[in-house]
């Protein structure tokens, strides 16, 4: 796909506009931190990895507008800068992976100059960004030897290389089955209430002339009953260090439907996005947004005035749902608490 998620340009973050897609294609150029901080929390920008890859940006950018002698001085304002930017979203946590990669890095360059150290810092990010698109091509290797040609598979919410720095993660399975040559059709959930499925995997797929059906969440039931799904592919959020996974709100559905049909459920993630200091899903701090993504739509009110709303972003899959999670270091089944921790 030649469309970019995210780049480095001119010391600018540009991010395509994720909100007005697919009807417009516009891009947003984030000239400091805050701006980057509002993108992430607006969901100019969304997907787990791509969070982390506009977090680590953010505080490259953070770095080059600190106006400071001394390393003491800039790091304490650099950590104000990242406290902005993890306090926009509390489940992905390639957010904090993201900020805390950078921090590492400031922390080996005491013994240079502030211009060195911020020149360095904006070097890391981009580094950030690209090994993110390596990644996920390493995750599509391993993924797509899962997958047969003539396969279907559905998916929930967007999983691809609007959610990544580029090629994506459950949809990059997809894409490099495709490049071996396999021929796989995709079922998309719409993926209410933000749409991200009908919107952005829907066009993005058949950007990449991926032979695909777009239907609403409470299709997939009697579309596996037909039997027309052969495997369920989503990414991830978050996933515990015992495979509990965090995604998308309808996840968790999309899973006991899939081992109901006996469909093999895979989560397509990088390694940033286990977090080993997490034990559970239990522990894992769902997003609750905004009641007008659930009362309106596209700007148009469609439930009453007063009415009481739930908006949890995100829900938790249990380990037992999980055939399997494709990393870029392989694919690892149960016990995941034993296979995970191998990884690491």
């Amino acid at each position: 796909m030649n469309v970019k998620t995210i780049e480095w340009r001119d010391d600018k973050v540009v991010m395509i506009d994720q909100r007005v897609l697919p009807i417009e294609e516009v891009y947003v150029e984030c000239e400091d931190y805050k701006q980057v901080a509002d993108a992430i929390k607006t969901m100019v920008i969304r997907g787990a990895p791509a969070i982390g890859v506009a977090a680590a940006m953010g505080v490259a950018q953070g770095a080059l507008g600190i106006d400071s002698k001394d390393f003491a001085t800039f790091e304490q304002k650099l950590n104000h800068v990242c406290e902005v930017l993890l306090a926009t979203r509390p489940t992905a946590v390639n957010l904090r992976w993201g900020v805390e990669r950078m921090k590492h890095k400031l922390a080996t360059l005491k013994n240079l100059s502030i211009s060195e150290i911020k020149q360095e810092l904006k070097k890391e990010a981009i580094t950030i960004m690209e090994e993110d698109i390596a990644i996920n091509r390493q995750m599509g290797d391993f993924g797509q030897t899962l997958l047969n040609s003539g396969d279907t598979v559905l998916t929930h919410c967007n999983a691809g290389a609007l959610a990544t720095a580029g090629w994506g993660t459950a949809l990059g399975v997809i894409y490099s089955a495709k490049a071996a040559g396999k021929t796989i059709e995709v079922y998309a959930d719409e993926t209410r209430p933000f749409l991200q499925g009908a919107r952005l995997t829907a066009w993005e797929l058949m950007k990449n002339n991926i032979h695909t059906t777009l239907i609403t969440d409470n299709m997939a039931a009697s579309i596996m009953r037909q039997k027309k799904i052969k495997a369920v592919i989503v990414g991830a959020d978050r996933i515990a260090a015992n495979g509990d996974v965090a995604n998308k709100i309808g996840t968790y559905g999309v899973a006991i439907l899939a081992k109901e049909h006996d469909i093999p459920f895979y989560v397509a993630a990088p390694l940033s996005t286990i977090d080993i200091r997490c034990p559970t899903g239990d522990q894992i701090p769902i997003e609750e947004r905004s009641a007008e993504e659930v009362t309106n739509f596209y700007r148009q009110r469609v439930a009453p005035d007063g009415i009481h709303v739930r908006n949890p972003a995100f829900d938790v899959t249990p380990n037992s749902l999980v055939t399997a999670i494709i990393t870029e270091k392989g694919i690892i089944k149960a016990p995941y608490l034993e296979t995970i921790k191998k990884l690491f």
